[in-house]
C-alpha cells in the first residue's frame, strides 16, 4: 500500500508541485508550494516560453526568459516531488535524495547555459535529466560500497 501512495504523490507532485504535499495531508506545505510554482511560473513567463521551445522558436524562447526568475523554478519543482515523496514513506531510503539534488542542481546550471544552446526549457530539461541519472549511479554506488563493508565487517 505504501508504494502505491509513493507513487501516486510522485506522479502529482510532477504534475505541480504542491499537490503530494495535499495529499499527504501537510496543507500548509502544499499551498506554499503551489504559490511559489505559481509566482515563478508567472514571472519567468514559462508557460509562453515551453510553448515557443515546443514550436522551436528558441531564439524567441531566450528573448521572452526572465532567467532571474527561473533559476528558482528546477529547486521548486524537484524539492516537490521529492518532500512529497518523502512524506509518504513510513522508511526513508538512505541517500534517497540525491538523485532529487542532482537533479535539480544541472536542472539550474542548465537553464544558466541555455542562452548559448538550446534554450531554457530544452537545455534545463536535459541538465535535470543528467543530474537525476548521476544521482542514481552516485545512489547505487554508495549502497554497493555499504553493502560490501557489512559483509566484509561479518
Amino acid at each position: 500500500m505504501e508504494k502505491c501512495q509513493r507513487i501516486e504523490v510522485f506522479l502529482w507532485s510532477i504534475a505541480l508541485p504542491g499537490f503530494g504535499q495535499l495529499l499527504n495531508g501537510k496543507f500548509f506545505k502544499g499551498i506554499v508550494l503551489i504559490g511559489l510554482e505559481l509566482l515563478v511560473n508567472n514571472q519567468s513567463n514559462l508557460n509562453e516560453i515551453i510553448i515557443s521551445s515546443f514550436h522551436g522558436e528558441i531564439e524567441k524562447t531566450i528573448h521572452q526568459t526572465n532567467y532571474q526568475w527561473l533559476m528558482f523554478y528546477p529547486c521548486i519543482y524537484i524539492f516537490g516531488i521529492w518532500d512529497a515523496y518523502k512524506d509518504a514513506s513510513v522508511v526513508i531510503e538512505p541517500y534517497a535524495v540525491l538523485p532529487f539534488a542532482f537533479g535539480a542542481f544541472s536542472g539550474t546550471v542548465g537553464i544558466i547555459f541555455s542562452r548559448d544552446f538550446l534554450g531554457p526549457v530544452w537545455l534545463g530539461m536535459i541538465g535535470l535529466f543528467f543530474g537525476v541519472v548521476i544521482g542514481l549511479l552516485l545512489k547505487n554506488t554508495i549502497e554497493k560500497r555499504n553493502i560490501k563493508r557489512r559483509s566484509d565487517d561479518a
